[in-house]
């Protein structure tokens, strides 16, 4: 199999799809792999890594028009029209692009999303929202460290002591536990919050505090208790009170990290102007849904601008929206293992060509676009 690895070409996107390491493995197996001049530059893999495992360095036209092209992002229209009718891709597609993948259909390619794959113990391995996200809420907190004007942990010096900044989490997914194990290990005094009161005893054990809002309802208690280990949304009635305990802490944290994002949705505003207005000057807010907000405006805070750091009300507002892409060699690097392993169900050892065993949960659950039609619709 002739597998292309280009370069990024979306503005900002610094990750590369393989690395040497993925490359060595692939080559072993008998691959031919050809990589793009300069794709791995921006993630610490120059060129000459790649040659030294055995890859063929070659021009972008070359790459895009391999038997199966590995991305991070969707490619561009540009980049389609160097793309061969039959050719399989694999990458962060966006299943909820309908017009990208009506132009991927078009363009005759067999496309995997990888972020459409199940959360399925099974898939793990090959989780980029989860091997994502976890980079970009280590991001977060050090980008919130970088413009707190104070110091994390609590110092005591001969000039006085320096109190521990205290840090608000909005969301405990896995950018939101990231999060807060990062600013733990900076010593700051975390507070966490989540619709979904289950995850509890993950915050504690990372030693944050739950902003814990008590049940007054059997429906309530119910809809925490949840089916199958997730929470069901929550009553009106508990959300509202739980919007009034997260405010009173984000009056008083020095940080707000919020992390709140449902794929195919806009974000949940959980930071609002008043909430802001409250905040103490000089006080941080990054929202990793910058851009995710509601006709694409703002983010978990409306006041948010996307890749953009802003002062509103003497609070300033990181809106960058690619935290992984400022680690990027890290990044590119769990993402690159999670392509590999899902080249094993799709590229099996010995195989000569892509097969689509579409009775696989996590191939039928990744699969977008097979024999010139969309099979998943947005």
């Amino acid at each position: 199999m002739y597998i292309g690895v280009p370069a990024e070409s979306a503005a900002g996107e610094t990750r590369v799809a393989a690395t040497p390491e993925t490359v060595k493995k692939l080559v072993a197996q008998g691959h031919s792999v050809c990589v793009q001049s300069g794709a791995g530059v921006a993630a610490s893999a120059p060129d000459a890594a790649y040659q030294a495992v055995g890859a063929e360095v070659v021009a972008a036209a070359s790459a895009l028009g391999a038997e199966l092209v590995l991305k991070v992002r969707a490619p561009s229209a540009p980049e389609l029209a160097h793309m061969r009718p039959g050719a399989t891709l694999v990458g962060m597609l966006n299943p909820f692009d309908a017009a990208g993948l009506a132009a991927l259909a078009q363009a005759g390619l067999t496309s995997f999303a990888l972020e459409a794959a199940p959360r399925t113990t099974r898939a793990q391995s090959l989780d980029v929202l989860s091997s994502q996200a976890n980079i970009a809420g280590y991001k977060a907190v050090m980008l919130a460290a970088n413009q707190y004007q104070r110091l994390f942990p609590m110092l005591m010096t001969a000039a006085g002591t320096i109190k521990a900044a205290r840090l608000v989490v909005l969301g405990v997914g896995v950018a939101g536990l990231q999060a807060i194990a990062t600013a733990k290990r900076l010593g700051a005094v975390i507070e966490a919050s989540d619709v979904r009161p289950s995850v509890k005893e993950q915050v504690e054990s990372l030693g944050a505090k739950f902003i814990d809002v008590p049940f007054d309802t059997a429906e309530e208690k119910e809809a925490a208790e949840g089916v199958g280990g997730y929470a069901r949304p929550m009553p009106p009635s508990w959300l509202e009170r739980q919007k009034i305990e997260v405010a009173k802490r984000v009056a008083q944290a020095d940080v707000v990290i919020s992390t709140a994002l449902i794929p195919g949705r806009a974000a949940p505003t959980l930071i609002t102007e008043d909430m802001v207005r409250s905040m103490k000057p000089g006080s941080v807010i990054v929202d990793l849904a910058a851009g995710k907000g509601p006709d694409g405006v703002g983010g978990n805070c409306p006041l948010t601008e996307a890749e953009r750091t802003v002062l509103k009300h003497g609070v300033l507002l990181i809106g960058e929206t690619n935290l992984p892409a400022l680690v990027a060699a890290d990044s590119s690097a769990l993402y690159a293992r999670n392509v590999l392993d899902f080249l094993k169900l799709v590229l099996p050892k010995d195989a000569s060509a892509v097969q689509v065993p579409l009775d696989d949960d996590i191939v039928a659950a990744c699969l977008m676009t097979h024999q010139g039609e969309v099979r998943r619709k947005p």
